[in-house]
């Protein structure tokens, strides 16, 4: 496989699953960053846990949605995340009407 193969490969993967994360957003209440990863999820809790004077935090989402376009299975029960890195947790807008 070329590097022109890999990266067409590549580009059509993120398009797809940009198409997904278009199709399913509305299902999900929240939207959680962190250093790693992009989550959709419909419950979120955060806890700053703390251990010989370092901070990390726990990050559990249920009925969570990943991007990650390698993995073959983006929709998890359960999600349980550890770092030390800054996690960003907002509510999505739900609207009461869409319009077409």
């Amino acid at each position: 496989m070329s590097a022109e193969d890999l990266e067409k490969y590549e580009t059509d993967m993120e398009l797809q699953l940009y198409r997904e994360y278009r199709d399913i957003v509305r299902q999900f209440t929240y939207v959680v960053e962190t250093e790693r990863r992009f989550y959709l999820a419909n419950s979120v809790e955060v806890q700053v846990r703390g251990a010989d004077a370092e901070t990390y935090f726990e990050v559990e989402m249920n009925d969570a949605w990943v991007w990650d376009m390698y993995r073959p299975a983006r929709f998890v029960k359960h999600v349980r995340v550890l770092t030390f890195k800054d996690v960003n947790v907002e509510e999505l807008d739900k609207p009461d009407m869409t319009l077409p």
